[in-house]
This record gives structure tokens, sequence and C-alpha cells, in this order.
């Protein structure tokens, strides 16, 4: 597959290039008797021809290298003409360069006596090389760890967007379900129920659909929520909802809170012969929120084991997802169902 130029990547090479030339200004102003402009000037004309030089060897040359062939055979023969051809362009070919730029006024010749020409262009070659491969695999190590990362985030958006879309469509089905029962039994409470639930799908269509909302509307929504349930049951019915916030701006996931107060209606007051209550406390403090939903059962044979449902399951799932630091516990005891949401607000992801 053919490789198309990255610019960025090529951009990238010359700031490592610039690194490398600014080293080797510093090593060639220990040795050598010029001025700061001329060993600059130097670098800068050699750097030219390297940075080009590295860019195809590493980005172009050593891939077709290593690709993948019939016998690995193949691979090594091809190395050897290859490595001997950049060998001449390192040292032969950076020496024409040389003359070039002393032809054209832009290169001061030095030399350290005893060594030749060839030997510090090629000392030059292969000390870029190793800078610009270093440097280019530790750009290459953090590109991917930064798709890995966008990836994951890409994955963990999709799934939420998937759990709020069951969420929605299980929570209007239980509302829906309450308003059939109203208006079976011919109940003069069916309009009011139909105007709350107008409310509800008001907030699910325009205020869940960014990642937050503010802690008061997640209460409104709460709130609705509450007074449709309750049209359907008479003063026998018991239910507290008390909360002590301290800023009531502050953020939380949409439809977050929702699901236990839902769970607490449908699988356990609905269930109740006998003096149902639901009893439901919210707290924010210091970034700590805490959730205790209690709402009456009827007798469990075995009250070690609590059966989660779907929406208690898409809720621990969501929490996961977006947030470090939380717990969520479920206990059946006596005629009581309880359920308890601890979440640390700062932890989000």
């Amino acid at each position: 597959m053919k490789k198309s130029f990255d610019i960025k990547l090529f951009a990238f090479y010359v700031w490592l290039a610039l690194a490398f030339g600014t080293l080797w200004t510093i090593h060639d102003l220990s040795k050598f008797p010029f001025t700061l402009l001329e060993g600059v000037l130097n670098n800068v004309w050699r750097l030219g021809y390297i940075v080009i030089l590295h860019f195809i060897f590493l980005e172009y040359t050593v891939p077709f290298v290593l690709r993948k062939r019939k016998y690995i055979v193949y691979n090594i023969l091809l190395a050897f003409p290859i490595l001997f051809f950049y060998c001449i362009l390192w040292s032969y070919g950076l020496y024409t360069w040389r003359n070039l730029g002393i032809n054209l006024h832009i290169y001061t010749p030095h030399v350290l006596p005893g060594s030749s020409v060839l030997e510090s262009q090629m000392s030059f070659s292969v000390g870029a090389l190793f800078f610009l491969g270093i440097g280019r695999h530790i750009y290459q190590h953090v590109k991917l760890r930064q798709a890995a990362q966008q990836l994951r985030i890409e994955k963990q958006e999709a799934e939420l967007n998937y759990l709020r879309s069951q969420t929605n469509p299980h929570f209007l089905f239980n509302t829906l379900n309450n308003i059939y029962s109203l208006s079976r039994d011919k109940s003069d409470l069916a309009p009011e129920s139909i105007l709350r639930l107008s409310k509800i799908l008001r907030f699910m269509l325009y205020e869940t659909g960014g990642a937050y909302v503010a802690i008061e509307q997640e209460l409104k929504i709460i709130t609705d929520y509450i007074e449709l349930e309750k049209l359907r049951y008479d003063e026998s019915l018991q239910v507290n909802f008390n909360h002590n916030v301290e800023d009531m701006k502050q953020s939380l996931p949409p439809l977050i809170l929702i699901p236990l107060v839902e769970n607490a209606f449908k699988h356990g007051v609905s269930e109740t012969r006998s003096r149902p209550f639901v009893d439901i406390h919210l707290s924010v403090n210091n970034r700590q929120l805490k959730f205790v939903v209690k709402n009456s059962t009827e007798d469990s044979t075995d009250q070690n084991k609590v059966k989660e449902n779907i929406g208690l399951s898409n809720l621990r799932r969501q929490l996961q997802l977006l947030y470090t630091d939380y717990n969520i516990s479920i206990e059946q005891g006596n005629c009581v169902f309880t359920a308890t949401l601890k979440i640390n607000l700062a932890s989000h992801v």
C-alpha cells in the first residue's frame, strides 16, 4: 500500500533535526575556531540534506524492507544493497553536499587533525540517524497511546449512549403502564397523569441530550415521576422525599438517579399489599453524593439473594463508565428493600 506524505510528521523531523543541530553546533564550537554564525550555518546546511534523507529512510525505506514477504530471506537480501546505498549517501553524499555549500560560501570547512572529511560527515549522519530514530520512536509511541485513549473514549461514549437509549424506553414503558392502569379504571386522574408524562418527555427530549444536567433538574424529574406514580395509589401510600444539597447547580449525568426510584415503585410498592411506602433521601456535600431509596416489599423467603433487574444492572454499568469512586449497594431486609448509591462527583472520568 502506498504511504501518503505526512506533513505533521515531517515537521516533527525538522524540529528534531534542529534540536540535534543545536547540540552538534555546541560540540563544533568547543573544537573549532570559528564564530557562532559559521557553526550555525554549517549545521543548518547539512541538516537540510540530512532531514530529507533520514525521513525517506525511516518512513519509506525501512518499512519497505520490513514488509512481509513470502520468505524472510528476500528481506535480508534486499536489506544489504539498500543499506550499502544509504551508507554512500550518508558519507559521500553528505560530502558532496558539503562541497556545494563551500562553493556557495555557505559552509565553512573544518577538519580535526588526523581525521578525514568523510569520517566527519559519516559521524554526523549516523548521529543524526540515531537521534531522529529515537525521537521518531517516542513520537509514534505517544501517537499510539493517544489513539488508543481516543478509541477507548469513543467506545465508552458509544456504550453510554446505548445504555441511555435503553434507560429512556424502559422508563417510558413503565410510565405508560401506569397511565394505562388509570385509563382502564376510567380514573379522573388520567388527564393529569398524561400532563405529567408530557413534562417528563419534554425533559427527556430536550434536557438529557448533553453529558450533564444540574442536580435541581434531576430532582425535578424525580418529583414529577413520584407525583405521577402516586396517582395510581390511594392515601395508604406514604412517600417521603427530602434532600440536602449544598449546590443545586452541581452537575450529574442525566437520569442517573431515576432507576432507583423507578425500581422502588415497580418492584416494591406495586407488589406490597399493606402499608406501602417509599422513603428517598439525597445529600450532596463536598462533592460527595449519597442517595438512599427505601421501599416496602413483601416477605422474602430468601432475603440474602437479591435479583437485579435491567434498570439496576444498567445503572451499575453506567457508573463504571462515568466514575472511578462510587458504590452502589442493595439490601433486602424484613419487608424493606434498601438501595444506596454513593458517588464522589470529583472522580468523573
